[in-house]
């Protein structure tokens, strides 16, 4: 049998009769971001409980900044929230197909302006209600822990800085044979 003919589950330097030990079955951030998609599943109960419908709470930010400062082009808004151009550009189609937003076209041929529905300029007051709540109601659970999450995010955020995950991936590839195709 050819690497090629390998099941994906079957590294090709493995006998056929050994299970595969497969390294996903652990995860140090899978906790993270379980949380993570916990506090999102309940905002959305939130959005579900006020008959607020086709609003996810990872579009917010994107439909409060344009809310504040009026249409973007797609660029602009990705800059100004600090996403990339390929991110964005799939959220606002899943917004506009969700009915939140609209594009026309910008400046020139290769740009599109994205602004707020009628529909979503109405919810924005109440969507920033939300991110008040929510923002009070992280303080208030930050409190009640010995280590805040913000406190801990900072905190891999300057050990990042000293030295990349990027870099810290690549180390531990170098030295392990299943990535140098040994």
């Amino acid at each position: 049998m050819t690497p090629a003919d390998q099941p994906f589950d079957q590294p090709a330097d493995q006998p056929a009769d050994r299970p595969f030990d497969d390294p996903s079955d652990t995860s140090l951030w899978r906790p993270l971001h379980q949380l993570v998609a916990g506090v999102d599943a309940d905002i959305a109960q939130v959005y579900a409980d006020a008959a607020i419908e086709g609003v996810k709470p990872t579009w917010v930010r994107e439909l409060l900044r344009l809310y504040r400062e009026g249409p973007m082009t797609i660029t602009e808004l990705a800059e100004a929230i600090g996403r990339t151009h390929s991110a964005l550009s799939q959220k606002v189609a899943a917004m506009k197909a969700a009915g939140l937003v609209r594009t026309t076209p910008g400046p020139d041929a290769r740009t599109k302006r994205v602004d707020l529905t009628p529909a979503a300029r109405r919810l924005a007051p109440r969507l920033a209600a939300e991110w008040r709540a929510t923002e009070a109601a992280l303080a208030e659970l930050e409190a009640e822990i010995p280590y805040p999450v913000s406190k801990a995010v900072a905190d891999v955020e300057r050990a990042l800085a000293r030295k990349s995950f990027h870099e810290r991936i690549s180390e531990r590839l170098r030295e392990d044979p299943a990535w140098r195709g040994e």
